[in-house]
């Protein structure tokens, strides 16, 4: 599961780090949410970072109000659903960000941690994107979903799910390529390596969405 997370480097900063430029105005999100529009790269316009629905869409629903919108695909069971294996050969995508969020089950309640690497670097999950066209307004609504794999060892006293973190820069242009194979695709999506994260507990002010500033930030 992922459910929250943060893009709070400058904008010259991702910029540079993903060779891409923003296709518009986004500030730094401290708790990003689902249903918020965020930034994403799309295979389809690499050198672009765009903002995009959180929570997918596909292209073939019909009734809006009753369809799910998920926001994370399993990375294991994307090539057995008709839907999402359809993506993952036409429609990937990278999902800038530079921590994320996971609430941990114990006896005293859910505790929030903050989850990054340990230089704090921006990354990129892998994600799936499409496009949804309300026949009524004649709207094309871009959506994302983030991918998640089993937990490392530092996740998985947390949570038994973690989201894919691409493993480089190497990882994230292979991500974007059409021209890799299906299956070569299939094998990036892997757990990061451990060793190269850190994580805190941090406040429950994180629990809201509501809660967007450098607080959520601090330590518990």
């Amino acid at each position: 599961m992922c459910g929250r997370y943060t893009t709070v480097a400058p904008k010259p900063v991702l910029e540079k780090r993903f060779e891409a430029s923003f296709a518009a105005e986004a500030d730094p999100n401290y708790n990003a949410a689902p249903s918020q529009r965020l930034p994403v790269i799309l295979n389809t316009e690499p050198g672009q970072i765009q903002l995009l629905q959180w929570g997918l869409i596909p292209g073939w629903v019909k009734d809006l109000k009753a369809a799910p919108k998920p926001i994370n695909a399993r990375a294991e069971t994307l090539p057995e659903k008709p839907s999402f294996r359809q993506l993952l050969q036409r429609r990937r995508c990278l999902v800038p960000a530079d921590s994320f969020y996971e609430w941990q089950v114990t006896a005293q309640g859910k505790v929030p941690h903050r989850i990054l690497l340990r230089n704090e670097e921006p990354f990129a999950f892998a994600g799936l994107w499409d496009e949804w066209l309300d026949k009524a307004t004649g709207e094309i609504r871009p959506t994302f979903t983030i991918i998640t794999t089993d937990p490392n060892e530092l996740m998985a006293p947390i949570h038994n799910r973690m989201p894919v973190m691409l493993q480089g820069r190497e990882a994230e242009l292979a991500w974007l390529d059409d021209a890799v194979s299906l299956a070569d695709h299939q094998a990036l999506l892997q757990p990061y390596p451990a060793e190269l994260m850190r994580e805190y507990t941090v406040t429950t002010r994180v629990n809201s969405p509501a809660h967007n500033d450098a607080s959520v930030l601090e330590a518990a």
